[in-house]
C-alpha cells in the first residue's frame, strides 16, 4: 500500500499504473475527492443542525429542501436536477411530507404525476441550510484561499467532466 496526497491508502499495483499514466492519477484523485467532498458536506449539515437541535431532518433531506427552494416541481424534476437517485428521493420526500416541510398535490392534468413544494417548516430548513452556506462564503477565501476565478475553473471542469459521463451514458461511449 502507499498513501497518496490525499491520504489514501492506494494498492501497489495501481500507484505502479498510473505512475505511468498521470492523468488516470489525477482522474482517480478527482473521482475520490468528488465522493469525499459530498460526504464531508453531509456531515457539515449534520453537524450544523445536531448543534441547534434538529434532529427531524438528516442532512440528505435538508440538501433536498435546499434544492427545492421556491420551486413547485415533481420528484422526477428533482431527480433530473442530478442530485439524487429515484428510489431515495421518493423516500425522502415521503419523510418529508409526513413531517410538514413538503406539500404535495396530485397535477390536474395528469394525475399520475405529483407536484411538491415547500411548506413554512420546510422553507425554514432551507433558510437554515442557506444561512450555513453564508457563513462558509465569509471565509472560504481567505482560509482555503478559493477565488472566484478558481471556482470558476473548478465548476467549469466538473460541468466538463459530468457531460462526458451523461455522453458514455447516453450515446454508449
Amino acid at each position: 500500500m502507499r498513501t497518496d496526497v490525499l491520504g489514501a491508502q492506494r494498492p501497489l499495483a495501481v500507484v505502479g499504473e498510473t505512475v505511468r499514466n498521470p492523468v488516470k492519477t489525477r482522474y482517480l484523485e478527482a473521482l475520490t475527492l468528488i465522493e469525499r467532498l459530498h460526504r464531508r458536506l453531509l456531515d457539515v449539515i449534520k453537524d450544523d443542525f445536531e448543534r441547534s437541535g434538529e434532529p427531524e431532518v438528516n442532512p440528505v433531506q435538508a440538501l433536498l429542501l435546499f434544492n427545492i427552494a421556491d420551486s413547485e416541481l415533481t420528484a422526477g424534476e428533482l431527480k433530473t436536477r442530478g442530485h439524487y437517485q429515484g428510489s431515495n428521493v421518493s423516500y425522502n420526500l415521503k419523510k418529508l411530507v409526513e413531517a410538514g416541510y413538503v406539500n404535495h398535490e396530485r397535477s390536474s392534468a395528469d394525475k399520475r404525476s405529483v407536484r411538491i413544494k415547500l411548506t413554512p417548516k420546510g422553507q425554514a430548513i432551507r433558510e437554515r441550510v442557506d444561512q450555513l452556506y453564508n457563513r462558509q462564503l465569509a471565509s472560504v477565501e481567505q482560509v482555503v484561499g478559493l477565488s472566484v476565478e478558481e471556482f470558476d475553473r473548478l465548476n467549469k471542469a466538473l460541468t466538463r467532466l459530468e457531460r462526458f459521463w451523461t455522453d458514455q451514458i447516453l450515446y454508449r461511449l
